[in-house]
Formats: structure tokens, sequence, C-alpha cells
């Protein structure tokens, strides 16, 4: 984790005050909570709209709607009924051409087919998943998924969501029978 620590004399006191040298957000959900530092100059457009999504309260009350032990964690677009909640935000341009790989604890856009339609879902990998990098822009199924932060904090939370047992909701597929609910995307540095 990036922390900075200063100092500061106040009336005769020295109080040290961690603040964070990245952008970090802390997800708390009906299991705990964790922390995710974001990588704004690999991913600048997606950290972008990341930010903007939490600070507006868009993942309140989301779940994590596919989880996959052994691969990842997604969520950040269904409510508890399993509807998925109106977007707002323009489809982001992919990004995966970073350089960041989908390695374990990385934080990545889920999208569609369509290398350029991810919008608000987000998954934590819960292994090293190199087949999700960038590997080419001539073919869309070449193109990976962008990664743009990490869990720096609470990987601990993220296993006990990943062994979470799961089931089918209609035409779903991998999704937990108890609700692992996002309650709060608090912003804990923006800059």
């Amino acid at each position: 984790m990036m922390l900075k620590k200063l100092s500061t004399l106040t009336a005769g006191l020295l109080f040290s005050v961690a603040t964070w040298a990245t952008p970090a957000v802390e997800i708390t959900t009906s299991l705990g909570a964790f922390t995710i530092e974001l990588y704004p100059e690999k991913s600048p457009r997606t950290v972008e709209l990341f930010l903007m999504n939490a600070k507006h309260g868009f993942y309140e009350a989301t779940i994590f709607h596919r989880v996959i032990d052994g691969f990842m964690i997604q969520g950040g677009g269904f409510n508890q009924a399993m509807t998925e909640k109106k977007v707002l935000t323009p489809a982001l341009k992919n990004e995966a051409t970073n350089g960041l790989s989908n390695a374990r604890g990385t934080v990545a856009m889920a999208r569609t087919a369509d290398p350029h339609s991810a919008r608000v879902q987000f998954f934590v990998n819960l292994k090293d998943n190199t087949f999700l990098n960038h590997r080419s822009t001539s073919d869309p199924r070449d193109w990976g998924y962008t990664v743009f932060g990490k869990v720096s904090q609470g990987m601990d939370v993220v296993d006990k969501i990943a062994k979470t047992p799961t089931g089918n909701a209609g035409y779903y597929e991998n999704v937990p029978t108890t609700p692992v609910i996002i309650q709060n995307v608090k912003i804990l540095s923006d800059k």
C-alpha cells in the first residue's frame, strides 16, 4: 500500500496522519471491507469513471453477482433481485494496452464481447489470469480487460466472497445464493 506519513505539531502535540499517495477506495460489503489502490497514470479514463460512479453512490446496494472461486468475483451492476442497474455513463475506450496484467488481486473492468463496452461492472482477479491480458488490437477477442487497480488491503475478504456458495438465478450462473451486497464505496483519496 502506498501511504505517506505526515507529522504535524499542533498545540504542542505531535500528530501523525496517514495520507494516500495514489487514489484509493474502500469497498464495504456484507462480508467485510477491502481497499483498492487505483492506477490513474495507466488507466486514466477508467479510474475517472470509476471514481465518478463511486462519488455519486452508483455502487451502493449493488451485489457481487458472478463469483467463480479460483477465477474472479464480479460486481457493480446488479441489485439483489438480479435486475441490472440503469447506467447513464458512456462506454469506455478499452485501456488494456496499459501494460498491466490481470494478476491476483488486480481489479479490472468487465465488458461484453465488444472491447470498448466497459461501463460500471468490475472484477477482482483471484489468481493470475494472464489470458485476460491484452494481446492484439487486430481481433476484438484479443483486446483484453483493462486493469485499473489492485486490492491493497482486505484480500482475505475478497477470498471469503470467492468461497460463497453459488447457483443459478434465471439466465445467470455463478450467482451467490446469499447476496454479497456492496454497501458503500468510500473514496479515500481521488488524487
